[in-house]
C-alpha cells in the first residue's frame, strides 16, 4: 500500500520521465544518410501542407540569410532573425557569415551548429539550411577541410577527386546542420573575360564539366547532402557579373545545345536535387528585353521543366542581385511574383522581404497565382526536407563535431587535390625549381640544391630571439585585391619556411602606385623573383581601369603596372604564379615562367610553393584554353626534385 508521500514521488517521477521523453521526441537529432524520400516522408509533407494557411505556404517559398556568429539571446540581430522566421513563416535559411569590406568574419563549426540548432528549435516546421560551400565548408567556417576552387579539380583530370570532394563536404555540412549545397557549378567557362564564373567552373569543355558535375553529385548524395546545378541555362560565356548588371548569353540555340546545356542535362540525369536559375538575358530562348532567365516562363518552365524533364526544386539566384533588381526598381516585390510565375519554386534572398512576401501573398489572394500552383511548390519544398530526414529530426549533435569535421584523412585529401592541380604553362629552364635553404645561400640558386636541413624546415632557435634579416636573394611579391584579406599569408609562410631571409612584399590597388619604384628596385637586385597573383572571381567586384570602373577578373591598373615593372627588370628570373584566374598571363606577354594553382585557398598556396621548390611533381593540365598562349589540356610535366637536389624534367 502506497503512502501519500510515496504516491506523490511516483507521480513526479512519471511526469518527469514523460516530459523528458516528449522533449527528446521533439528534439531528435538528424541522421544523415543517402538522400531518400520514403512513404512516411510523403505522408508528413501532405499532412503539413493540409494544415498550412496561405500565409504559411507563401513563407515556405522564401529563403533569407543567417550570418553565423555567436549571438546572445538578447542580441538585436538574433531577435530580428528569429522574429522574421516567425512573422513570415520562413521555410529555409541560407548560411553565410558577416563581412567587413572584403574580409569574411568566419566563425567555427561549434558556433554555426549551435546557432542553427537554436533556429530550428524556434521554428514551427523544420528549416532547411543551405549554403554556398563551393570550396567546402571552409569557404564559410574556419576549422573545416579546405579544398581549392572547382577549376583546380578540372586541372587534375580526375573525376574521383570531385566525388571525394562532394562526399567530404556533405559529411561536414551535415555535421553542422546544413543539408543543402548550392553547388556544383555547371557553367562552362568558355569566355576568358567572364568576371564572375572563371575558376568557379570545372573548365571550358562541356564534356569534362559534365563528368565532374555528375561525380560531385554522386559523392554529395553518398554523404547525405542535397545538390544544386547552377547557373541555368549557363553563365560561362557572359562578360558581366549579374550581381552588378544584366549579363547576356548571346549564343544561338545550337550553341546552347552544344556548350551550355549538356552539363545541366547530365546533372539532371545524375539526380541533382535542385537547379538554380541565373539573372541573365538569353535572347535565343526569350527575346523579351525586360526578362532575364529567372522571370522567363519559356526558360524555366518550357526549357528546364518540360523539355529537359527536370522534376526537382527550381531555385532563383539571389533576388537582391542587380541583374534582377534593375528591372523592378519601381516595385521590387514584383520580382518574386514574376519569378514564381515563371516556374521557380524557391525564392532566395529577396531585396525587400516584406514587399516580396506581400506581393506573392496578394497574387495568391487575387488568383494571379493559383492555389494549385502554390501547393505544388510548397509540397516540393516539404518533400525536400523529408528527403534528408528533417521530418524525423532537425537538430545536430554538437558532441559529434570533433569527430566529423576536419578529419586528418580529409585534410590530406584537400591538400593532395590542390597538389595534383598545379599546372606549369611556361618554363624558360632558368628558374625552377627554386633553391631552399635555412642559412644564407651559396652557389647557384638556379640549381635547385638544398642547403642545410631539409627544405621547409627552420634551424632550431630560442623563442623571441631569432631575427632573420630580409635579403633580396629571393623576392616574393604578393598581389592581392586588399592587404587586409588572408590572400598571400599562407604563401608567404611557406616561402619563409624554406628561405627564411626571403624578402616578402605585399601590393594591393591602394598601395601599388607608391610602391612601384621600390618593388622594381628589389626585383632588379634579386637572384630570383616570385610574383604571386591573387585574382579570383568576387561577387560585385568592380575595379578602376583606364576606361573607368568595370567588373573584371583582371588585375587593377596600378598593380598591373607594378608587375610589368618587375618583368621589365627581371623577366628571365621571375616566376609568376596565378593563385586564381589562369588567364592572367594574356595581359603580360613578357612572362617567361608561369604556373597556375587556380585558387587562393591555403591548400593551393601550399601546393604552389611546394611545386616552386621541386618538392612535388607537377602534373596538372589546363582545363581551359588561354587564347594565344596555350590550348586546353596543355601543361608541362615535371618530376619531383630528387634526393640530391636536382630535378628531372618530363615533357608532355
Amino acid at each position: 500500500m502506497f503512502r501519500p508521500r510515496s504516491l506523490l514521488l511516483a507521480l513526479l517521477i512519471l511526469c518527469a520521465a514523460t516530459t523528458l521523453a516528449s522533449d527528446k521526441s521533439k528534439r531528435r537529432y538528424e541522421r544523415p544518410g543517402a538522400i531518400h524520400l520514403d512513404e512516411s516522408g510523403r505522408k508528413w509533407a501532405d499532412k503539413a501542407l493540409r494544415k498550412m494557411s496561405p500565409e504559411e505556404k507563401v513563407g515556405q517559398l522564401f529563403m533569407i540569410w543567417v550570418k553565423v556568429q555567436f549571438m546572445n539571446e538578447a542580441d538585436p540581430i538574433w531577435i530580428d532573425l528569429r522574429d522574421k522566421v516567425h512573422k513570415y513563416h520562413i521555410g529555409s535559411l541560407g548560411m553565410t557569415v558577416p563581412m567587413d569590406g572584403p574580409v569574411l568574419l568566419k566563425s567555427r563549426p561549434y558556433e554555426a551548429a549551435e546557432l542553427l540548432n537554436r533556429l530550428q528549435k524556434t521554428s514551427k516546421l523544420p528549416l532547411i539550411l543551405a549554403a554556398d560551400f563551393e570550396r567546402g565548408v571552409s569557404m564559410r567556417l574556419n576549422g573545416a577541410t579546405v579544398f581549392p576552387h572547382a577549376m583546380a579539380f578540372g586541372a587534375t583530370g580526375k573525376t574521383e577527386n570531385a566525388e571525394e570532394f562532394g562526399r567530404i563536404t556533405a559529411l561536414e555540412a551535415r555535421a553542422i546542420g546544413v543539408q543543402w549545397n548550392f553547388f556544383p557549378d555547371a557553367d562552362v567557362n568558355s569566355n576568358p573575360a567572364n568576371p564572375i564564373i572563371n575558376t568557379r567552373s570545372f573548365g571550358g569543355d562541356p564534356q569534362q564539366v559534365s563528368d565532374f558535375v555528375a561525380a560531385y553529385i554522386k559523392g554529395a548524395h553518398e554523404g547525405g547532402m542535397l545538390t544544386t546545378a547552377k547557373h541555368f541555362p549557363g553563365h560561362g560565356d557572359t562578360g558581366t557579373d549579374s550581381h552588378l548588371g544584366i549579363a547576356r548569353l548571346a549564343g544561338d540555340r545550337a550553341r546552347l545545345n552544344a556548350v551550355e546545356l549538356p552539363p545541366f542535362k547530365r546533372a539532371i540525369d545524375a539526380g541533382v536535387d535542385a537547379v538554380m536559375v541565373a539573372h541573365i538575358s538569353v535572347p535565343a530562348l526569350d527575346a523579351e528585353p525586360s526578362r532575364v532567365a529567372t522571370t522567363s516562363k519559356a526558360i524555366v518552365t518550357g526549357l528546364l521543366k518540360e523539355e529537359m524533364g527536370f522534376r526537382g526544386v527550381v531555385v532563383t539566384d539571389a533576388l537582391d542581385m542587380a541583374g534582377l533588381t534593375r528591372l523592378y526598381a519601381n516595385d521590387v516585390g514584383r520580382a518574386a511574383v514574376e519569378a514564381f510565375k515563371a516556374g521557380n519554386d524557391l525564392l532566395i534572398i529577396p531585396a525587400d522581404l516584406d514587399a516580396s512576401y506581400r506581393s506573392v501573398l496578394r497574387a495568391v489572394g487575387s488568383g494571379e497565382i493559383s492555389r494549385e500552383r502554390l501547393d505544388e511548390s510548397v509540397r516540393k519544398i516539404l518533400e525536400l526536407k523529408a528527403s534528408v530526414g528533417l521530418d524525423k529530426g532537425r537538430l545536430v549533435n554538437l558532441s559529434q563535431l570533433a569527430s566529423e569535421v576536419a578529419k586528418p584523412e580529409n585534410l590530406a585529401a584537400g591538400q593532395r587535390i590542390a597538389d595534383e592541380a598545379i599546372t606549369l604553362v611556361r618554363d624558360n629552364g632558368q628558374v625552377l625549381p627554386l633553391a631552399a635553404s635555412v642559412e644564407k645561400a651559396s652557389g647557384d640558386a638556379a640549381s635547385g640544391a638544398s642547403f642545410g636541413t631539409k627544405p621547409g624546415t627552420k634551424a632550431a632557435a630560442l623563442p623571441y630571439q631569432s631575427v632573420t634579416e630580409p635579403r633580396d636573394r629571393l623576392v616574393t611579391v604578393i598581389f592581392s585585391d586588399d592587404m587586409r584579406t588572408e590572400s598571400g599569408r599562407a604563401f608567404a609562410r611557406e616561402v619563409l619556411a624554406r628561405v627564411p631571409d626571403a624578402h616578402v612584399i605585399y601590393v594591393d590597388p591602394r598601395s601599388a602606385a607608391g610602391m612601384k619604384a621600390t618593388v622594381a628596385e628589389a626585383a632588379a637586385a634579386a637572384e630570383r623573383v616570385i610574383a604571386a597573383v591573387y585574382v579570383v572571381p568576387t561577387a560585385g567586384k568592380a575595379v578602376r581601369s583606364a576606361g573607368g570602373l568595370k567588373n573584371t577578373v583582371s588585375m587593377d591598373t596600378a598593380s598591373a603596372d607594378v608587375l610589368s615593372a618587375i618583368l621589365n627588370e627581371a623577366a628571365s628570373r621571375t616566376v609568376v604564379v596565378a593563385l586564381g584566374n589562369p588567364y592572367s598571363i594574356a595581359d603580360f606577354p613578357a612572362i617567361q615562367n608561369y604556373m597556375c594553382a587556380y585558387s587562393n585557398t591555403t591548400v593551393s598556396e601550399t601546393a604552389a610553393v611546394k611545386a616552386l621548390f621541386g618538392q612535388i611533381a607537377i602534373g596538372g593540365h589546363l582545363p581551359v584554353a588561354i587564347p594565344g598562349i596555350a590550348n586546353r589540356g596543355e601543361g608541362l610535366e615535371r618530376a619531383a626534385q630528387t634526393a640530391t637536389g636536382g630535378s628531372a624534367h618530363v615533357e608532355n
